[in-house]
């Protein structure tokens, strides 16, 4: 049996992390959830070196713009920049629907970006595809 894929998710908004983690439930996917809600504590997590040597590292990162401290556009550009981190898919998952951010996150190396929508069904969908679509290609054979 493969084991839980970890998704980390930088939110600070407590009902779209109750939300997404509703959604990732109703997915039906084997999943370990570590949540973040600021920018900079999401770079302290991915900076420590015990979560590198410990396997903490997480598999997936959905990531919020509009944070507090640090922005996403901010963690991701640390994300690319950190050998260790680069190949984690990063996917925006955010309120934000500005034509800028969405050129700035695929120019960052964004595997993803998705407008959080209004629709609590069609939120819940969002992240459920999402979560179902990156473990099956992180579940592939290399």
């Amino acid at each position: 049996m493969a084991k839980p894929i970890h998704i980390l998710l930088v939110e600070d908004n407590e009902g779209d992390i109750l939300l997404t983690r509703v959604a990732l439930e109703n997915a039906a996917v084997d999943f370990k959830l570590s949540v973040i809600t600021d920018g900079k504590e999401a770079i302290d997590f991915l900076s420590k070196k015990e979560n590198t040597l410990a396997g903490e590292l997480p598999e997936l990162i959905l990531l919020d713009i509009n944070l507090p401290k640090k922005n996403g556009h901010e963690v991701l550009s640390f994300i690319n920049a950190t050998p260790a981190l680069k190949n984690i898919p990063v996917v925006m998952l955010t309120t934000s629907s500005s034509q800028n951010d969405i050129d700035l996150a695929y120019a960052s190396n964004a595997a993803g970006f998705i407008t959080k929508p209004s629709d609590l069904s069609d939120f819940l969908n969002a992240v459920a595809g999402v979560a179902i679509y990156w473990i099956g290609q992180l579940n592939k054979p290399a």
